[in-house]
């Protein structure tokens, strides 16, 4: 059999290699064998500007965000306190002063 390790997501034995990449067929997660120390908790988040986020950062706000059920928008240069990183598209776990708490996508934040 082959000496391929198994899928870090979904733990399939099914994995191939592709160039210097490894490939899972059953849900097509990539990744690299050299780098496998870097995704040991799994979870990187980057802001707009590539900078990686860790739990309690603080972030700022790079554009007028619409809230729902909200009069206000959450304005641009709103410092984001302690935020918490999740898994999902709001990848941003927060709680905003004069909003409470929000989940925020991390493409509109930068890191303080």
């Amino acid at each position: 059999m082959s000496d391929l390790p198994n899928c870090p997501k979904c733990d399939s034995a099914y994995a191939y290699e592709d160039g210097s990449m490894l490939i899972c067929p059953e849900c097509a997660h990539e990744w690299n064998p050299q780098d496998a120390g870097a995704e040991e908790d799994g979870l990187i988040v980057k802001d707009s500007n590539g900078n990686l986020l860790a739990d309690g950062d603080t972030v700022t706000v790079i554009k007028d965000l619409k809230v729902k059920g909200a009069s206000n928008p959450l304005k641009v240069g709103t410092r984001v306190k302690n935020i918490r990183l999740v898994e999902g598209d709001h990848n941003i776990d927060c709680k905003i002063d004069g909003f409470g708490a929000m989940k925020l996508k991390s493409e509109f934040v930068k890191k303080a």
